[in-house]
């Protein structure tokens, strides 16, 4: 007898997708989270007498995948609010700010006064860009294979295909440059993608971040009522109504291994839990570079690929506030005028520096230090969701800050940039805003990785091209197999990568689901 048929390793959102599969399909299935509750980045926790989100609280393409139907996770509680825009774009240097809504022409008409010169080019940009991501958005509903993926390009055929192919190879400047001879229209496609990918905007392989656009008019974002740990405390609610169990406070210290294949996980106070199957909903380099003593001859060159990668640093940081009031945005005057009724506290809003303090950004990383104008991603979540407020007339913000490097000269203890931060915020509102913060906390890369378990602070993905993705390399972050036998990949760091996606943790149910009952679940 094992302790289960199957056991599942972390319990963020991917990893709780992949057990409620499972266990709806009759596999005896164990989740296995090393903090007291489940969630990963997707958490939100209390703190300060408030619920913060750990991480960005839109959810954007989870809602195009099939996955909310299929665990019918609204009989759990899941409810989305959907804000009245996709994002709002700002600058360091008081350039006009500028708004994505899900409808293009109100995105045309906003543009039209704040970059009258601009607005032929997005027109141009989009009818390129929504092919593309229209093709991104079906490949990442599709469970990787040749095969799979050739029947999607044949079903469009092939729209987009080459685009896509041709972007993924290019960088993310020169694609959006064919476009926008404005910066002020490049840099935010930047921000949300090489920035927060920890890449300069002219590294190569970059240029599919140019799709940002067209997929926030393709794909609604919506957050969770109850913050952005709604998500995964339903799918814990799904897994456990199928059957399958949960268990925290359980952190992997080992695999175990006989005869070149998986029996089980000893975990870190010495229990053995046996398994055939064991889903590492985690980062990949820890599963081969921590877990693993010496590796099954079939698993040698993989394991060895793994240890001689780079180690990476994390980068980003993130203040919660609780805030006495509302403070009032210093540049909602042509937002106001231009979109009567918008609230900017109820957007998600982004503030790039310019291209050249970029690259100073990125330099300062290098050297441990953080920019003067970093770039910064805030928002209000109890504006759009007022259960996520602490009070009467009292808020919270969410203040993400990049680069902030992990190995910060001086250390993060006693540091006096999560206090900067806070000011460079207060200085983009009208005076007051500063004292409206009762309280604040930070997570630095040093707490992500003492909290949370990442490594160096760094949060994993997977950076493949979709060249990569369609012939299967690297087979164990393309197809969730290992050549170890029964060990199983998920997460963040498998295919299609970071962000609140959650088809790595579907894909690899249907893997291992296939693999031991012999049949497809999706």
């Amino acid at each position: 007898m094992t302790d289960a048929e199957v056991i599942v390793v972390g319990g963020g959102h991917n990893g709780l997708i992949c057990g409620a599969y499972l266990s709806r399909a009759g596999v005896d299935t164990l989740l296995l989270e090393s903090r007291t509750d489940v969630g990963g980045c997707t958490s939100t926790v209390s703190d300060l007498g408030a619920r913060f989100n750990i991480c960005h609280c839109d959810h954007t393409l989870i809602r195009a995948m099939p996955i909310a139907d299929e665990l019918a996770l609204s009989d759990h509680g899941l409810q989305y609010v959907e804000p009245q825009a996709a994002a709002i774009f700002a600058f360091h240097d008081g350039g006009e700010p500028w708004v994505v809504f899900p409808d293009p022409e109100q995105t045309l008409d906003g543009l039209a006064v704040a970059y009258p010169d601009q607005v032929d080019a997005y027109r141009r940009y989009l009818a390129d860009a929504f092919p593309v991501a229209e093709l991104v958005v079906e490949m990442a509903r599709t469970v990787p294979s040749a095969r799979r993926f050739a029947r999607v390009a044949f079903r469009r055929r092939a729209a987009g295909l080459g685009r896509l192919l041709d972007w993924s190879r290019r960088s993310a400047a020169d694609v959006l440059g064919g476009y926008f001879d404005d910066w002020h229209l490049t840099m935010p496609a930047v921000t949300v993608g090489p920035t927060v990918w920890g890449l300069p905007p002219d590294a190569p392989g970059t240029g599919l971040a140019a799709i940002n656009y067209a997929s926030r008019h393709l794909v609604r974002s919506g957050r969770p009522v109850g913050g952005s740990g709604a998500l995964t405390d339903c799918l814990r609610a799904a897994m456990v109504f199928a059957g399958g169990r949960v268990r925290c406070g359980s952190r992997v210290e080992r695999l175990v291994l006989d005869g070149g294949r998986v029996t089980g996980v000893r975990l870190a106070d010495g229990t053995f839990l046996s398994a055939g199957v064991v889903v590492a909903a985690c980062d990949p380099a820890r599963v081969f570079v921590d877990w693993l003593g010496d590796p099954p001859p079939a698993a040698r060159r993989c394991v060895e690929r793994w240890r001689g990668m780079p180690v990476p640093e994390g980068y980003e940081s993130k203040v919660d506030a609780v805030l006495a009031g509302r403070p009032t945005f210093a540049g909602g005057g042509g937002l106001a005028e231009r979109h009567p009724g918008l609230d900017p506290f109820g957007q998600s809003m982004y503030v790039s520096p310019s291209p050249e303090q970029l690259a100073s950004a990125h330099n300062a990383r290098a050297g441990g230090a953080v920019a003067e104008r970093p770039t910064i991603m805030f928002d209000i979540p109890s504006v759009s969701d007022p259960t996520m407020a602490p009070g009467t007339g009292r808020h919270v913000l969410s203040l993400e800050v990049l680069f902030t490097p992990y190995s910060l000269v001086g250390g993060w203890e006693g540091s006096a940039e999560p206090g900067r931060w806070l000011e460079l915020w207060s200085s983009m509102m009208e005076p007051g805003a500063l004292d409206l913060v009762e309280s604040w906390r930070v997570m630095t890369p040093e707490r992500y990785e003492n909290e949370f378990a990442m490594h160096r602070g760094y949060a994993p993905s997977y950076g493949a091209s979709p060249l990569a993705a369609f012939i299967g390399r690297p087979r164990e972050t393309t197809r969730y197999r290992t050549p170890i036998k029964g060990l199983y990949l998920s997460g963040a760091g498998t295919f299609p990568g970071a962000g609140v996606i959650g088809v790595a943790g579907r894909n690899a149910a249907d893997v291992v689901h296939r693999d031991v009952r012999g049949s497809s679940l999706v």
